[in-house]
C-alpha cells in the first residue's frame, strides 16, 4: 500500500526538525575545538546577514583553537563582533586578519550549563516535531471533510503519523542522552 503524500510531508517536516537539533547539538563544545561550532554564526556582512562559514575559512589548528581567517580583510571586526554576540563562551582575539578563539577549559558548572543548553534544543526539536503532528494531522481532518478520505483511511493515517511522531522524538531523546554523556565525561 502506498503511503499518503500528507503522510510523507510531515516525516519529511519531522526529518528536518531532527536535522536541525543534532546541528544545533554539534555547536555545543565539549571543550575539543571543531568548526561546526562557530559556521553558523551570523556575521553583518556586505549589507546583509551571512554564515561565518561562507565569509571566512574556519580551521582547528589544534584541540583547544579555531581559527577564523575571513576572505575579505573588512570583515575582522564584524567577525570578531558577531562570535562575541553569539555567546557561545569563546572571546575571540584577532591577530592581524585572523581572529583566534582559544577554547577555555570547561569548569563543572559550565558542562552543567552547557547541558541545560543541549536540554533546551532538546525540547525545542521536539516541540518542532509535534508541530509537524499537529500540522499533519489538520491535514488529514480537511482531506476527511472534504470527503477525499473516508473514516477508517483517517484513523489509520493518524496511527502511521504518531508512529514517525514517537520515533523521531525517541531519537531525539538518544542524542540528547549522548551529547549529555559526552559534556559530562571528564
Amino acid at each position: 500500500m502506498n503511503q499518503h503524500p500528507l503522510i510523507k510531508e510531515t516525516a519529511e517536516h519531522m526529518t528536518k526538525a531532527q536535522d536541525h537539533t543534532l546541528q544545533e547539538f554539534s555547536a555545543i563544545h565539549t571543550g575539543k575545538a571543531s568548526p561546526p561550532m562557530v559556521e553558523g554564526i551570523m556575521v553583518e556582512a556586505y549589507g546583509g546577514q551571512m554564515r561565518l562559514k561562507e565569509v571566512a575559512a574556519i580551521t582547528t589548528p589544534d584541540a583547544r583553537l579555531i581559527q577564523v581567517q575571513p576572505w575579505d580583510k573588512s570583515l575582522v571586526k564584524p567577525i570578531e563582533k558577531a562570535i562575541q554576540l553569539a555567546n557561545i563562551g569563546i572571546n575571540p582575539s584577532t591577530d592581524g586578519n585572523v581572529v583566534r578563539l582559544p577554547l577555555p577549559d570547561l569548569s563543572g558548572d559550565r558542562r552543567k550549563e552547557l547541558v541545560k543548553v543541549a536540554h533546551r534544543l532538546a525540547e525545542e526539536g521536539r516541540v518542532s516535531v509535534r508541530h509537524a503532528r499537529h500540522s499533519g494531522l489538520e491535514g488529514l481532518k480537511k482531506l476527511q471533510k472534504g470527503g477525499e478520505i473516508s473514516e477508517d483511511d483517517l484513523k489509520r493515517y493518524e496511527k502511521e503519523i504518531q508512529k514517525y511522531t514517537d520515533r523521531f522524538i525517541k531519537e531525539i531523546s538518544e542524542h540528547l542522552a549522548h551529547k549529555e554523556n559526552e559534556l559530562l565525561t571528564v
